[in-house]
């Protein structure tokens, strides 16, 4: 639930495309926490603006069928930093302060991947993929790290922001939040008044690098905490939206973004870098005016449905990246890593990943379809749906379903309910919201998704269906 660019400020995406980038460019990954497919302004956001992003949209491409590679914190981070299902590499769901596991040692990430090609590699933000320092991002190809370790609501703070007194309530027993810079506690972040200054401090540690690495090249991973709850906004831009807090939030994200823009400009570098952003998953629709939206498409974040997967995804790089392209072809998050191996010549894993190169897609090649299918996974290893092309074949499953129920209000969740589907049929071309299933009309479609179906349990198992898999590797472990 990420982009490359170059650019900024007034200058003319059409003038700068005229300049080709040359080899080892600068990479920005943005990754955004719980922003859904309807939260900026270029995939239909209303009642506060994000000029930054539409800038991205307008001098880069803007991708309509990016998929994270799990809906939820863990999952997807970890399928984006290894190009991989994250259930092919044990990592599933959000990890919590006292989790034993963490990323394998065995992995390869993007940053250690790039780091053979002689790049600066820097972390900011939510890291999520394990506690204790054997699994923090020093020891997994980042040479410096500044942030949160996991989710931001893993604290001893309630939903209003007072310290939670009731010991029967699981959130009782979280440590302090700790903010880290490498291996070590930087400081605590004991109230929403701490967790308002998140984004400004990311945002001048993003700065700092790139002033830091300009002469040669970087890869900066920045992963913001917002917009996950609880959200909390700095003074600059408390009140400044027609939708409430989340709004603010969202602007001042979008400033953020402006900032490393800014920073890339300013320190020449504009010519030859790219960014990428995106989000790791939906919304988290249960918090009401405290989430943000799935433009239309069905649930959110702990669903497989198109909510919960499918994310904004903006990549601009002038000379290479058409200003204002529009991509309909599927993609992933896991595609990423391949990528940046294909267009900086740095060797993929020896092992099995799951991502395809998508640079193709970057050059507006009409023709290339680098990614034929995608599996939706959720939990531990079960498969919920698979795509190709247009259809996507839903299997029988259960839900933490909000649809029919009232929405949460101010930081506060609303009322979730079990739900189950059975085997379902869609054509999200016509359908993508996922309304009608059409399996009776297209037996042929639903048999040829079947075979695709099966060659994934005999690769990673599905726990649906009891099968253990012949190509899963463990998580570390302490």
């Amino acid at each position: 639930m990420i982009f490359f660019i170059l650019i900024i400020i007034d200058i003319s995406c059409i003038a700068q495309r005229s300049k080709q980038p040359i080899s080892n460019p600068d990479i920005v990954l943005i990754y955004m926490d719980d922003m859904g497919y309807g939260d900026v302004d270029a995939y239909g956001g209303i009642d506060y603006i994000t000029p930054n992003i539409d800038k991205l949209a307008a001098c880069g491409m803007r991708f309509t069928n990016f998929y994270s590679s799990q809906p939820i914190c863990t999952a997807s981070r970890a399928g984006l930093l290894t190009g991989c299902y994250p259930n092919r590499i044990g990592l599933h769901g959000a990890l919590g302060p006292y989790s034993k596991i963490g990323i394998s040692d065995k992995e390869v990430t993007i940053a250690q991947m790039l780091k053979k090609k002689g790049y600066a590699t820097g972390m900011i933000g939510k890291w999520h993929l394990g506690v204790t320092k054997k699994f923090l991002p020093l020891q997994h190809g980042f040479d410096e790290y500044f942030g949160l370790p996991y989710s931001n609501d893993m604290w001893p703070v309630n939903y209003d922001g007072k310290p939670i007194k009731d010991t029967n309530d699981f959130r009782s027993k979280y440590p302090p939040l700790p903010l880290m810079e490498g291996n070590k506690v930087f400081r605590y972040i004991k109230t929403l008044d701490d967790q308002s200054i998140l984004t400004t401090l990311y945002t001048e540690h993003a700065v700092n690098f790139i002033k830091r690495q300009k002469n040669h090249p970087f890869f900066l991973y920045l992963a913001h905490t917002m917009v996950h709850v609880p959200i909390a906004v700095s003074d600059k831009f408390k009140g400044k939206s027609k939708q409430g807090l989340f709004g603010d939030v969202m602007m001042e994200v979008d400033w953020s973004i402006g900032q490393i823009l800014k920073a890339i400009h300013d320190n020449g570098l504009d010519k030859n870098t790219l960014i990428i952003f995106t989000s790791d998953n939906g919304p988290w629709l249960t918090f009401g005016n405290h989430a943000g939206s799935a433009g239309g498409l069905k649930e959110g974040k702990m669903t497989t449905f198109e909510g919960g997967l499918r994310e904004p995804a903006i990549v601009c790089w002038p000379g290479i990246i058409a200003p204002g392209a529009v991509c309909n072809k599927l993609a992933c998050n896991i595609d990423i890593l391949p990528t940046l191996a294909a267009l900086t010549g740095a060797p993929l894993p020896l092992h099995k990943i799951d991502g395809v190169n998508i640079l193709p897609l970057f050059k507006g090649d009409p023709n290339a379809n680098p990614r034929d299918h995608l599996y939706y996974y959720y939990n531990k290893n079960s498969l919920e749906a698979v795509r190709q092309g247009s259809w996507k074949l839903v299997l029988p499953h259960k839900i933490e379903s909000n649809e029919n129920e009232p929405p949460g209000k101010d930081g506060w969740p609303g009322k979730i309910h079990m739900d189950s589907t059975g085997l379902a049929l869609y054509d999200l071309r016509r359908d993508p919201g996922e309304r009608y299933n059409v399996k009776e009309q297209n037996p042929d479609v639903v048999e040829k998704l079947q075979q695709l179906v099966e060659k994934a349990r005999e690769d990673l198992g599905d726990d649906l269906t009891g099968r253990e898999g012949e190509n899963r590797r463990p998580p570390g472990k302490l």
